[in-house]
Parts: C-alpha cells; structure tokens; sequence
C-alpha cells in the first residue's frame, strides 16, 4: 500500500535519457520495493566508492536495512553520509533482430537521502520483524523473539522516501524498420522469480513438518 504523496521531481532524480520511462508515482515505488529481495546501497568511505548489496524492507514512507555493528557499511551510515539505494526487477529479455536493439524489460528505483539511525531496542527489533516478514512472508510468527545480545549486534537504518524516482521499461523490441523484413525472429523472453521445493535443515528434528511460510512460499 502506498503511504504518502507522489514524489517530487528534482534535477537529481530527473531522467536525462528516456525520460518517457520516468515514474515518481509512490504506489508504482513502494510495489516495486515491496517485491524485490534485495537493494544497493552506493555511499562514500574515505574517499573511496561502494555498492554494497543488502536486504532492505519498506514500512511506509522508510526503506529499512540493516546489519552487524562491525560492518564498514553501518559505520559510514552512522556518520551520516548520503546514500543512493537501489532496487531491480527484471521481467523479461527483449530480443530484438539486433544486438543494438536488444534490451530488457524492467521496473527499478532509485532513492537518494540520509540513513536515520533506529536508537532503541524496541524499535530495532519491531524493524527486524518487518524486514523477516518481507523476505519470507508470515515467518515472524513462527520465530522466537530476537534476544537483547542479538539486538545490540545489529543496527537498522531508515531511509525516507522523500527524494527518489522510478525506472520501467515494458513492451518488445523497438527495431529498425528496415530490419523488419529478416527472417530473425524477435520477441521478449518473460522471467519471474519461482520458489523451489523447500529443503530441510541437515541437524532438523524428525517429524517437524515444513513452517506454512516456507509451504506457501512465492513472491508477488
């Protein structure tokens, strides 16, 4: 569900190149943030740069991640330095009747903005909830609640969704017209994201059936 206004467009956030594919509507944003596993997190340490990948989880106008205390990417975000965190989903290759015209199908989101630190125990942890419930929806009620040791392990950061825009490609190839006529065929090659069979633990007990939010496992 969508949680605020539409965004507003910034020269950060305005797209140079095909900006007929520009989206800044926030229902269009948070589904494309709800359905993806995992983001990039791009920042500044030291003078050097980094992309590191992370689990992330939206709770309304935020984008949670987080991590061990030690990790470089936590300490640089508890300075307070400015991060561009990123989404991707592909749908589909589209292969057209040239490799220049070949191209995929996508949805992403960029945000830009100042991580928030979560102070307390109470709000680390009901954090931690959400970001589980995103990965394997219905898993916390199936959990025992994190320990104090374990919450003074892990940080967990906010980031608003104030300054950001999405990117959407969808359709075939856009091919020349005078490429029309070969015989090469051209189409789009759709992809999803499918779950497996899940697989027990090595050290799991005999007779414990699999959890119900691994059985109904699947994504949107």
């Amino acid at each position: 569900m969508s949680s605020s206004s539409d965004l507003d467009v910034t020269p950060a956030t305005t797209l140079k190149r095909l900006p007929e594919r520009g989206r800044y509507g926030r229902a269009e944003i948070d589904a494309i943030l709800d359905e993806a596993l995992t983001c990039h997190l791009g920042f500044v340490h030291e003078g050097q740069p980094f992309v590191v990948p992370t689990i992330h989880a939206r709770q309304g106008d935020e984008v949670l991640v987080h991590g061990s205390v030690a990790s470089r990417m936590l300490r640089t975000l508890a300075s307070g330095v400015s991060v561009c965190l990123t989404v991707t989903l592909i749908d589909g290759l589209v292969v057209a009747r040239s490799g220049f015209h070949s191209s995929m199908n996508y949805r992403s989101v960029m945000l830009l903005g100042v991580p928030r630190l979560l102070e307390s125990d109470e709000e680390r942890s009901a954090a931690l909830d959400v970001i589980v419930d995103h990965v394997v929806p219905g898993r916390v009620a199936e959990l025992r609640a994190p320990t104090r040791a374990e919450l003074r392990q892990t940080n967990v950061f906010a980031v608003a969704i104030d300054e950001g825009s999405a990117k959407v490609r969808t359709g075939g190839p856009h091919d020349d017209p005078e490429d029309i006529d070969q015989d090469v065929w051209a189409g789009v090659i759709p992809l999803r994201l499918v779950a497996g069979t899940p697989i027990d633990s090595d050290d799991l007990r005999a007779g414990i059936a699999v959890a119900p939010s691994a059985a109904a496992y699947g994504r949107p």
